[in-house]
This record gives C-alpha cells, sequence and structure tokens, in this order.
C-alpha cells in the first residue's frame, strides 16, 4: 500500500532525494545486468524478527520486472532465481580481507549460516504508485467530473486502487454506453485528471479505460455492499 514504509523508501529513491544503501549496490547492479531489469531499492529482515529466517526483498520497478522473476507453471517465485541471488547477496556480503571492519550485512546477517535458508522475495513500486495516483485524486474533483458529464443515467463513479468504475443505475443503461464512442471519451476525460496525479508517467492513454457497471447488479449480487464488491 502508499502508506507503507518500504513504498516510502522506494519512492524517495525513484525521485531521487536518497539512494539505495551502499551495501546494495553491486548486488541491484548485477541484478539490473543479469535480468535485464531495474531495481530501485532491496531490503533485509527477518520473518518475525526470527534471525533464524532471514529475508531479503527485491523491490523492482516496474510490473514486467517482477514477472521475469515468477514461475509460469506454478505461479510462484522461480526458485532458481531466488537460489543465484541467495548465493550472489552471499558473495557480495563476504568480507574483504582488506577491510578492517566488515560490514553492516555481514554483522547483520552473520553468514556463519549459509544462505539455504534466506527468503529471497520480490515486489514492485510501480502498481502502487499507480494506486497512489488514483487514490490521490479529491472527492471534490471526482464530483465535479460527475457534474460535467451531467448524465442522468450515472450513479456513482467510484475509484479503487489503480482503476475507476463508473455506475449505471441498470444494467441496460450500462449495455448502451459499453465500447461506445462515450465510453471511450469518458475515459479519456478520466485518463487526462489522472495525470495531474501520476507524478511517474505509469499510466498510459492507450492502456487506460474506465470500467463500467451497475447499481442493479451492486444490490443484486452484492447486497450493496462495498466491502463484498471489492473483495
Amino acid at each position: 500500500m502508499p502508506s507503507d514504509k518500504d513504498y516510502k523508501s522506494a519512492k524517495k529513491i525513484k525521485q531521487g532525494i536518497s539512494k539505495i544503501n551502499k551495501e546494495f549496490e553491486s548486488l541491484a547492479e548485477w541484478i539490473d545486468q543479469k535480468y535485464e531489469v531495474k531495481t530501485l531499492n532491496i531490503f533485509f529482515d527477518y520473518i518475525h524478527n526470527n534471525k533464524a529466517h532471514p529475508r531479503l526483498q527485491i523491490c523492482l520497478e516496474h510490473a514486467r520486472d517482477k514477472g521475469k522473476f515468477m514461475d509460469n507453471r506454478t505461479y510462484n517465485f522461480d526458485k532458481a532465481k531466488q537460489k543465484e541471488i541467495a548465493n550472489k547477496f552471499e558473495e557480495f556480503t563476504t568480507i574483504d580481507k582488506n577491510k578492517s571492519k566488515p560490514s553492516f550485512l555481514k554483522t547483520l546477517f552473520g553468514l556463519k549460516r549459509k544462505t539455504d535458508n534466506l527468503y529471497v522475495y520480490f515486489t514492485e513500486f510501480e502498481s502502487i504508485a499507480k494506486m497512489e495516483a488514483n487514490l490521490s485524486i479529491p472527492d471534490k474533483e471526482i464530483k465535479k467530473l460527475k457534474d460535467a458529464l451531467n448524465n442522468d443515467e450515472l450513479w456513482e463513479i467510484a475509484k479503487r486502487f489503480s482503476g475507476v468504475t463508473y455506475f449505471f443505475y441498470t444494467d441496460e443503461q450500462l449495455k448502451n454506453i459499453e465500447y461506445s464512442k462515450t465510453h471511450k471519451k469518458w475515459s479519456e476525460q478520466y485518463f487526462e485528471l489522472l495525470q495531474n496525479y501520476d507524478e511517474f508517467g505509469y499510466f498510459k492513454k492507450d492502456y487506460f479505460n474506465v470500467h463500467l457497471d451497475s447499481k442493479e447488479n451492486f444490490d443484486n449480487n452484492y447486497e450493496s455492499n462495498w466491502y463484498y464488491y471489492y473483495k
């Protein structure tokens, strides 16, 4: 979520306010060259603060980057790539004989144990940044947009995560608009509004589309409950 500290940390790097920790620079560069991705940040901690279970988060910039680390058969992380990165992490955190003091990661991780129990996982920045951009649009702007559309058949404009849904009152009204020129125009109008809050330009006009639904569907199939609808 946009409120998570890991996201906020990665955002500062993307904005140029801060940089990735020096201890992770070599690993990030290796990952980027090896897999042709962009690593924004790397985090090391312990699962439930248990030092017997160390983990390493690789925060990639784009959703497509994260996809390169997924197993297409199981839809889990690619175990071979997890192992490759774990091994490289151990290599980069080994004490340099020319240094009088170990790196903080060497001290933190210990490395008396091997990386067999190091859990490597992958996240991506883009999707959360798009969510933050969409949720940043003030309610008054949404109301202003709805008023400007001046359509008596339109019940509600509801933004959620990185998308938005225009609700008509009935299914029949929805069918008359779906895939029409009006639907396309509404998508373009919302995209223009969204651009004002899309700090990193992740939304692309050619791939953006407002979703359409009806209050009839919302009432009959979701008990008029937003929790059930978005669950």
